[in-house]
């Protein structure tokens, strides 16, 4: 039932600012669309670079939503409401709470990647998004709702969030098989970025989209990270460190 409620709750946070949350989710996506594949118009692999760029986008944009959609409003929670109190004196568990969060991310993320995929259906670009791809997204917005989490507890002030965006996740967004293949940068970097969450869903969700055989293996790595994180999360909660 806890994690029913965290759900309910981030639901009636999203229909109070649907049209806020959709059009926060739809103008970056559909910048870099514009700009990097039909602005340059250029090719890759033999195939128009369109079709390289909207799986990578896709995938960014449930990064970027899910995170968003935990950090910020956790630190607010967290620094200025004062709402965390409340969490720990009720009769909700803890690891409920956590969970309830990080499923709201996922899913706040993937409606967001959803968003650019509906708005890319007149284009015709013959892409396939099927039930694995779904999936790999899913678990792509919950690693970094789980990462959000983490990062709303070792915020100091407000102004921290952004700031660990502004560092970590901006550069894993342009780096991390989005918008150039990580074939193409330097051995050493190339393999550091090709592991981190964001380079495996973009592997996959690429692969399945042209009818390539996807290695799945990175959904282990997905399923690593979120074990990682989320127990780093569960240690902050249960040892309420910095609340």
């Amino acid at each position: 039932m806890g994690i029913v409620t965290i759900l309910w709750e981030k639901w009636r946070e999203f229909i109070r600012d649907f049209s806020r949350i959709t059009l926060a989710a739809m103008v970056a996506p559909l910048m870099y669309l514009i700009v990097f594949g039909w602005g340059i118009r250029n090719t890759m692999n033999g195939q128009p670079y369109l079709y390289f760029l909207i799986p990578g986008v896709v995938s960014l944009t449930t990064m970027n939503g899910s995170f968003n959609a935990i950090a910020q409003n956790l630190n607010v929670q967290r620094l200025y409401e004062k709402a965390f109190d409340q969490v720990i004196i009720s009769p909700t568990p803890l690891w409920q709470f956590v969970a309830g969060q990080i499923l709201a991310g996922a899913l706040r993320g993937l409606y967001a990647g959803g968003i650019i995929l509906f708005l890319i259906l007149p284009v015709g670009t013959g892409l396939k998004f099927n039930a694995v791809s779904i999936l790999i997204l899913f678990l792509n917005g919950a690693v970094f709702s789980s990462v959000g989490i983490v990062v709303s507890f070792l915020a100091k002030n407000h102004a921290d969030v952004p700031r660990f965006s502004n560092y970590i996740i901006m550069p894993m967004a342009y780096l991390c098989n989005t918008f150039f293949s990580t074939e193409q940068i330097p051995h050493g970097a190339r393999e550091l970025i090709a592991i981190l969450p964001l380079s495996q869903t973009s592997r996959m969700v690429r692969s399945i989209s042209v009818g390539e055989p996807a290695r799945l293996y990175g959904i282990l790595v997905l399923l690593a990270y979120l074990t990682v994180f989320t127990a780093i999360g569960l240690y902050f909660v249960y040892k309420k460190k910095n609340l």
